[in-house]
């Protein structure tokens, strides 16, 4: 974990409270005040209620006091559903009765601006100082299905009606938060707690997502988010998630490109927003939901204790030839191995069912529904032979036949026993009924194939995170002898002795003022050599001609020294210039582009990808929250899609992926050790040399922030 999240009391009261009050309670169960109050009585609640009203005796049946202070007994919860200007009195009574947290539903705060802006700020400061937990305002609330606690005003609570389960919830918003409370009644899943934070004046997401790695009753943690507000408080959350084993799914709203504008830096022109937090969820093994199925679909199918599938390697089964096809696309589109049966296992299959599809899809046709044992032998033939790690069956509509369903559970039941560590995921419409069985018997079942091929993709990324996480090794130690970062801009050669310090193997290089020292460095480099103008204040030297390689002797030297002073002079006139860059021509490699850009939410953040100068074409690069370790670099550079040159390609040799890693990591160190003064860093190119040979910075810019 990076740094130890802001001392916050836990959110206890919230979630486990002995005793409710209700600020603004009323007698009207269809109102804001009223609703609470009613729902808390109907759906049972195991603890006493007090409605906080001065203008009656009685609410709803229950005696009502003018203050949360003038209850006789200890209260650990407060609703508050006051008008906006009577919120901060109402929390400042719970803080003197020693109430340990407090929902405000009541709007009229920060998003709508004037003296709501103000108020808000005195709840925060309200709450910093008495540490009583604040969730909201302009909330919906939250929930304790196993308590029976429902502390919220949506319609969507009415009636209770909610399973016990393992999927917690958080949702930064309140109405998309009840649409998903809706969503989980409708499927019928199991929900444990459940909370929206509204404008997060105290606890926000990146609190809940730690309650809930803390709860023993959370298995899946969804999350509905908006935007961060705090780095450390959220990576620390999801560190925390990842190392108890909890599965997170995030569905993040906001793609589009909101990151910095820094136009020096290629780094930071590639750093969107999106690309930041997609970076973040991929460093510590969230599920990115791209739609609201998707986000319960995944909350789902790790909600049901089914085997943690052993690789990606996927047997699709199936009663119709055409969605066999659909689902293969599908896992194609998930990075699955729909690898075929082996020859033998094919012909066996085919002595089965003479009309079936044995390759994989294995097509069972309808002959399935004549010869209910042809699904137990196709599945042994699929496990056994095939060494598949899942298995995907879709089965039309065979689950809205009781008989028919059990007969398949039973013959699906004696084949797992004999490979326990096999996943399993069933399509087919299915009645209620049979979809309970399925699923106690560790069997997920979805309606759709597409879809259950998409969940079983994520069991899979699950999987391959938690083996991932147990060889997680932490960030490399920073250099003792490493420089720190300039306070103004600098050329290249002396950004690059920096990187060096810091474990960044730069090229053998000199800077020389005129033509003559030019001919010098060369001649003590050794031919052929590289010459660059050495200006701070020229970013991208070639897109002003300013780089011209391969030069063999001293007379080109020296035309190419005229040549690049004449093109500054030309193209960048007010360019401060101190010479030439001198440098020995490097060996072929593979040209990769590595930098750090300082996101105004995360910090530094680093930038790896492939493509030297044709990166900002191609956008293949990925992204991660420094510091981290080389297992981490691992990780980027294996998600960069032209990794293929990195293995060599076209007789090509490897290229040398442990020094790249190393040289990731080290750069993530520096960056997070000197995170205020950087605001961007450019190597680019990074070549990566043959296996065995190392990595070399080519060029490097350092933009400190100061200069940005």
């Amino acid at each position: 974990m990076n740094s130890p999240m802001a001392p916050r009391g836990a959110l206890t009261p919230l979630f486990e409270p002995r005793a409710i009050a209700v600020y603004g309670a009323s007698s009207d169960p269809t109102k804001i005040g009223g609703r609470p109050l009613n729902f808390l009585k109907s759906s049972g609640f195991d603890g006493p209620l007090y409605p906080i009203n001065p203008k009656a005796a009685q609410i709803q049946g229950l005696p009502s006091f003018a203050t949360v202070g003038a209850v006789p007994g200890p209260v650990d919860l407060a609703i508050v559903a006051v008008p906006a200007p009577g919120v901060l009195a109402a929390l400042e009574d719970c803080a003197a009765k020693g109430v340990g947290g407090a929902v405000v539903l009541s709007s009229g705060f920060a998003e709508v601006g004037g003296a709501g802006v103000e108020w808000q700020a005195r709840i925060t400061a309200l709450a910093r100082r008495t540490g009583m937990r604040v969730v909201g305002p302009n909330c919906m609330g939250l929930i304790n299905v196993r308590r029976r606690l429902l502390g919220t005003f949506t319609p969507s609570a009415a009636g209770f009606g909610l399973m016990p389960g393992r999927i917690s919830l958080v949702s930064q918003s309140g109405a998309f938060g009840g649409y998903c409370l809706s969503l989980v009644r409708q499927r019928g899943l199991g929900l444990n707690l459940w909370i929206t934070t509204g404008n997060q004046c105290d606890v926000d997401v990146a609190d809940c997502i730690d309650h809930f790695a803390r709860d023993e009753g959370t298995q899946v943690i969804a999350v509905y988010l908006e935007a961060a507000t705090d780095k450390h408080r959220l990576v620390d959350a999801l560190a925390l998630a990842r190392e108890r084993g909890k599965r997170v799914v995030v569905m993040k709203v906001g793609r589009s490109e909101a990151g910095a504008q820094a136009a020096a830096s290629h780094t930071a022109s590639l750093a969107g927003a999106d690309q930041v937090y997609e970076g973040l969820f991929r460093q510590y093994g969230v599920w990115r939901a791209r739609s609201i199925d998707e986000l319960f679909d995944v909350a789902y199918a790790c909600s049901v204790p089914v085997p943690a599938p052993l690789g990606r390697r996927v047997g699709l089964l199936t009663v119709s030839g055409g969605v066999g096809a659909l689902m293969a696309d599908v896992a194609g589109d998930c990075a699955l191995d729909v690898a075929p049966m082996p020859d033998d296992a094919q012909r066996r299959l085919k002595e089965l069912v003479p009309f079936c599809g044995p390759r994989n899809p294995v097509d069972m046709t309808a002959q399935l529904v004549n010869d209910l044992t042809l699904f137990g032998r196709n599945f042994q033939i699929m496990l056994e032979d095939g060494g598949y790690d899942v298995v995907v069956a879709f089965l039309s509509s065979v689950g809205q036949v009781m008989d028919l369903s059990r007969s398949l559970l039973e013959q699906l039941q004696a084949v797992l026993a004999r490979f326990p560590d096999r996943t399993v995921v069933f399509s087919s419409l299915a009645t209620p009924e049979v979809r309970q069985m399925y699923e106690a018997a560790g069997v997920l079942l979805f309606d759709e194939p597409t879809r259950a091929v998409r969940a079983a993709s994520a069991l899979v990324h699950f999987a391959e995170q938690a083996r991932r996480a147990a060889r997680q090794d932490p960030p490399p130690p920073l250099p003792t002898g490493a420089v720190p970062p300039p306070a103004r801009a600098v050329n290249e050669v002396d950004a690059k002795a920096i990187l060096a310090s810091a474990g960044i193997p730069v090229v053998a290089e000199r800077v020389a003022a005129d033509g003559d020292a030019a001919t010098r460095e060369a001649a003590a480099l050794g031919y052929p050599v590289v010459l660059k103008i050495a200006s701070a204040d020229i970013a991208h030297k070639s897109e002003i001609g300013g780089v011209i390689v391969g030069l063999r002797d001293e007379s080109q030297v020296r035309d190419a020294y005229r040549t690049l002073m004449q093109r500054a002079a030309d193209r960048a006139p007010l360019a401060r210039v101190d010479g030439v860059v001198v440098a020995r021509m490097a060996e072929p490699g593979v040209e990769t582009i590595l930098g750090v850009v300082r996101d105004p939410v995360f910090g530094p953040v680093v930038m790896f990808g492939l493509g030297g100068i044709f990166v900002e074409a191609f956008q293949d690069v990925v992204f991660r929250v420094a510091p981290f370790g080389v297992t981490e670099a691992q990780a980027m550079v294996a998600e960069v899609k032209g990794r293929v040159l990195l293995r060599g390609v076209r007789g090509q040799p490897p290229a040398d992926e442990d020094a790249l890693v190393r040289a990731i990591a080290a750069l993530s160190v520096y960056a997070a050790a000197h995170a205020e003064a950087i605001d961007s860093i450019d190597i680019n190119p990074l070549l990566v040399l043959p296996r065995g040979r190392g990595v070399l910075a080519l060029d490097a810019l350092i933009v400190p922030t100061d200069a940005a």
